[in-house]
């Protein structure tokens, strides 16, 4: 029946709850007229008209307050508010009138009892309504439990009472002042009795409420229900709990941060910023995960023109019409410009340059996806190396002052084709940077004394990005939501990790520290195992995991092996020998490089292997080229 009722247009509800409101209107009125006359009343004479003006006055106040507009089932403390003034209002014009008319037979109290007695009904039938629709949640499918008592959580429990995906059963927080005592009825329970409040109520899922904790509390909680079998979701903030209501949509898996392990590093605001306010600035792969991320972070800078380069149609529309929302206003028309150009391309990355003098470029266009790479050797070679070069040469002939060079722990003695053309291009910076000539061009240009490289040239490092389009994150929630199985290669096999806005800030950052030829390198802490990342992200979907032990698990973790190339640990250094910077967490590292005169000649012969496809000779240079380069062979699966 209830469905029945849900299910009428919006006007026949409105009617509905209008037929109402006459009727506890006359309802009210012989409740006044009883109480004041003692005896049960029947309306006579000039009491009629008394009658016929209760709904008179209430329709019109009512619909004027909006008390028609409202939603039973969204009813709260601010509707019955309103419905409260609304009374207020309509019982003033009421004895007013009343008190105008004079009317024989119609007492003057009645001008009083009648709206408080309508307010009781009115209020009562509003609570009935709502009680009736919140009834049926009793059997929502998700049994919840919201961590923090604070506003924050009090406010989602309001919104959850409309929903029927989600049925409140309690709230837990730190506070001991809380535990014990309850929120609109809700009990508030301790963290240590979170183990038997799951068991004993069935908890499906736990809410995070706490959108100004600290991320190392955060990260405190989250391990602390880590054995539960229940899914942890969180709030996006406060900001979206404005309007008062919360939906399932609202809800979120767990920030990609809280997976993290370690304390996300805090940029350094006068680093962050040194290079760009107020200049022309370039980003090439400004369509992908850290391009993308880099031009955000630029933008909050105040460069004059930020200027974005892709080879991907689609990458460069996404960016740019991101963008565009965050250029301030009033700034100039070309204040942002997409370019579609590939980095293989000299002429056209010359004429870029040429056109624009962009002062700083930070160069993060390069195929990064190990297996992808590995098949396409040539490919990699021409737009890593190359690629990087061409930009190199430009960056020189055009005046920029900085050039940083987005690099990969997988440089450092690498064992796929991918590191290694990193790996490449870091040495053609270096060797670039230390040169005592001008590299490019006739030799006859180069001055009488020492020459000294104009562009601050410098290059950074690090591991797998949380997010990332190479990131094993999405691949993970992509095969938990399918319902497994989850695909690790190895069960030893371990990363290093950081956040996306972690990798762009270390990149500028970077750029205004550089002298010449400088690696840098964020200290990431301790890496992280990739079966232990797995099942945590299993457990905190409120899923177990379907091993020998527990054949009755939710989620399988499959061994698939390592893929070509690919290597059980990563590192960030060659040599042991990192020295500090300006930033407590960014290292600076030195290392063992090909002089230019040596380099050029080999980096020409690679250049011929690749155009013409010679895998056997590309190798050959690679291994000649990367000290410690040399294939991986495959680990056997225990």
């Amino acid at each position: 029946m209830l469905n029945r009722i849900l299910g009428w247009s919006r006007a026949a509800k409105r009617l509905v709850v209008v037929g109402l409101d006459v009727c506890l209107g006359l309802m009210a009125m012989w409740l006044a007229f009883t109480l004041r006359l003692e005896t049960p009343h029947w309306p006579e004479g000039l009491q009629w008209l008394a009658y016929a003006l209760a709904p008179a006055l209430a329709f019109p106040v009512f619909a004027k307050l909006g008390l028609y507009r409202a939603i039973f089932r969204y009813t709260g403390i601010n509707a019955l508010i309103t419905t409260g003034k609304a009374v207020a209002l309509y019982g003033a014009l009421l004895l007013g009138c009343l008190l105008v008319a004079q009317w024989e037979g119609v007492p003057r109290s009645v001008g009083i009892l009648q709206p408080l007695l309508f307010m009781l009904l009115v209020g009562a039938s509003r609570a009935l309504g709502w009680l009736a629709l919140a009834g049926r949640s009793r059997h929502a499918p998700y049994r919840l439990l919201i961590y923090g008592a604070g506003s924050a959580g009090a406010q989602t429990a309001a919104g959850l009472g409309n929903t029927r995906q989600y049925l409140l059963q309690g709230f837990v927080d730190d506070d001991p002042a809380k535990v014990g005592r309850s929120i609109n009825g809700v009990r508030v329970h301790a963290p240590w009795d979170l183990p038997e409040v799951v068991r004993r109520q069935g908890i499906t899922d736990v809410l995070l409420a706490l959108p100004s904790t600290t991320r190392e509390r955060r990260r405190q909680i989250i391990e602390s229900l880590h054995e539960l079998p229940v899914r942890i979701r969180t709030l996006p903030g406060l900001s979206d709990l404005a309007s008062g209501r919360v939906t399932v949509t609202d809800f979120q898996d767990l920030e990609i941060e809280d997976l993290l392990g370690r304390e996300p590093v805090a940029p350094d605001p006068g680093l962050l910023g040194r290079n760009l306010a107020g200049t022309v600035v370039l980003v090439t792969g400004a369509g992908g995960s850290i391009g993308s991320e880099l031009c955000r972070q630029i933008l909050r800078e105040g460069p004059r023109q930020l200027l974005l380069v892709d080879h991907s149609e689609y990458a460069l529309y996404a960016i740019h019409h991101e963008l565009r929302a965050l250029v301030p206003h009033g700034s100039a028309p070309d204040a942002l410009v997409p370019l579609l150009a590939s980095i293989t391309d000299p002429e056209r990355m010359a004429d870029i340059c040429r056109h624009y003098r962009p002062g700083s470029i930070y160069h993060a266009a390069a195929y990064k996806h190990v297996p992808m790479v590995e098949a396409n050797a040539g490919e990699g070679v021409l737009n890593n190396v190359f690629g990087t070069l061409n930009m190199v040469r430009v960056a020189l002939a055009h005046g920029a002052s900085h050039f940083v060079l987005v690099s990969t722990d997988k440089a450092v003695r690498p064992t796929n084709v991918m590191g290694a053309t990193k790996r490449v291009a870091e040495m053609v910076l270096q060797a670039v940077a230390a040169s005592p000539r001008p590299p490019f061009g006739p030799s006859g240009d180069a001055p009488a004394g020492p020459w000294i490289c104009p562009t601050r040239l410098s290059m950074v490092r690090f591991g797998n990005v949380l997010g990332s389009s190479g990131s094993v994150i999405p691949l993970f929630r992509e095969q938990i939501a399918a319902g497994g199985p989850v695909t690790v290669t190895h069960p030893d096999v371990t990363r290093y990790f950081m956040t996306i806005a972690e990798a762009a800030q270390l990149v500028l950052q970077a750029g205004a520290m550089a002298e010449g030829g400088d690696v840098f390198l964020l200290d990431m802490g301790d890496p992280i195992q990739i079966l232990d990342l797995a099942q945590r992200m299993v457990t905190l979907s409120g899923l177990t995991v379907r091993d020998a032990r527990h054949p009755e698990g939710d989620i399988e973790i499959v061994f698939t092996g390592l893929r070509p190339g690919e290597k059980l640990y990563e590192e960030l250094l060659i040599a042991d020998n990192p020295l500090p910077t300006d930033h407590p967490r960014i290292l600076r590292a030195r290392e063992e490089y090909r002089p230019w005169d040596e380099l050029q000649g080999l980096l020409h012969a690679l250049h011929q292997a690749a155009r013409g496809g010679d895998a056997a000779a590309m190798a050959r240079l690679l291994h000649q080229l990367v000290p410690g380069y040399h294939r991986e062979r495959p680990q056997a699966l225990p």
